[in-house]
């Protein structure tokens, strides 16, 4: 197989039919008929699952992935290359915010600068005021404490050489960021500024990108557990002396100190520090926890290809 495009399915009905027809048309135009085309369903809550099997039927190009349940985005992408084949790999979004057409320059592209992968950036962020901001603010604050190089602004698409995706696929994390993992993996990576449009509302809430922030930094950095033991180390310190302080005007000066609103301040200040700190290092251990069970990150129910269901081997 030359070439596999890999793309996931979440409330994506309205738009699987053109992007089948786009996806194959590009497709035939660079390999001929050695490809296939890889739909992972998410568990999407419309119809998407039944429009995907309705192609794989009359399409023996592709190939329906059906995950028993909603796992995530990152987890059914990883999910998709699993079961690609080519010996190159287009993966994105199936929602045509991101064009099968892009596969060409991408090609271009990965043959002129001999590199294993290319990837999409957007030279300014798609949506509102508040999306920019967020945006912008995950990836500053990312690079700052995992000190990877993940550029703004990066989409999912992105052409893979055979051996890129191998390696990808040998992550095996439960709770996994795939942004993060595309860069630990290495190789050569190049960048293809595009334009990326706007067909759908985002389906990432604020507490939803806040969660994926907190998750894609402990899964690449133990930054905050070093910046708890010197948070604590620096407040001990603070205490220490002002204690030293406290003596010496006591024994000194005469003057007992005073001031119950301090205390109490300090008190709340320290006792929401204490849970702070404690709160980190749980998120630490709830990862552990996770990754010690050694469970699948996805379950595939069912596989549709050339206008059959077939059932995993038990």
């Amino acid at each position: 197989m030359r070439l596999s495009i890999v793309a996931t399915l979440y409330q994506s009905a309205p738009h699987i039919t053109e992007f089948h027809q786009r996806a194959s048309a590009v497709a035939k135009q660079l390999v001929g008929e050695g490809y296939e085309i890889i739909l992972v369903n998410d568990g999407s809550p419309d119809n998407s699952l039944e429009v995907a099997v309705q192609l794989s039927e009359s399409d023996n190009h592709v190939v329906v992935v059906d995950l028993s349940r909603n796992f995530g985005h990152h987890k059914a992408m990883m999910t998709g290359l699993s079961s690609a084949s080519g010996q190159r790999v287009f993966l994105l979004d199936s929602d045509l915010e991101e064009e099968p057409e892009w596969l060409l320059s991408f090609t271009r592209q990965m043959d002129a600068e001999a590199s294993d992968v290319v990837y999409g950036i957007q030279s300014k962020r798609k949506g509102g005021f508040f999306e920019q901001i967020t945006g912008g603010f995950f990836y500053r604050v990312f690079r700052l404490l995992t000190g990877l190089a993940q550029p703004n602004n990066i989409v999912t698409a992105r052409l893979m050489s055979r051996r890129y995706v191998d390696a990808l696929l040998l992550h095996r994390e439960r709770e996994l960021n795939i942004g993060g993992l595309w860069i630990v993996t290495g190789f050569k990576q190049c960048q293809q500024i595009i334009q990326k449009h706007s067909t759908s509302p985002t389906t990432y809430s604020l507490s939803q990108k806040f969660r994926h922030l907190v998750n894609a930094v402990t899964s690449f950095s133990s930054l905050p557990l070093v910046f708890t033991f010197y948070s604590g180390l620096f407040i001990s310190i603070s205490a220490l002396g002002y204690i030293v302080y406290l003596t010496i005007r006591y024994l000194f000066i005469a003057s007992p100190p005073d001031g119950y609103t301090s205390i109490i301040a300090s008190i709340w200040l320290f006792s929401g520090l204490i849970i702070f700190f404690i709160g980190v290092q749980g998120i630490y251990i709830s990862k552990v926890f996770s990754e010690v069970k050694q469970r699948p990150y996805t379950i595939v129910r069912h596989v549709y290809k050339n206008s059959q269901r077939q059932e995993l081997p038990k």
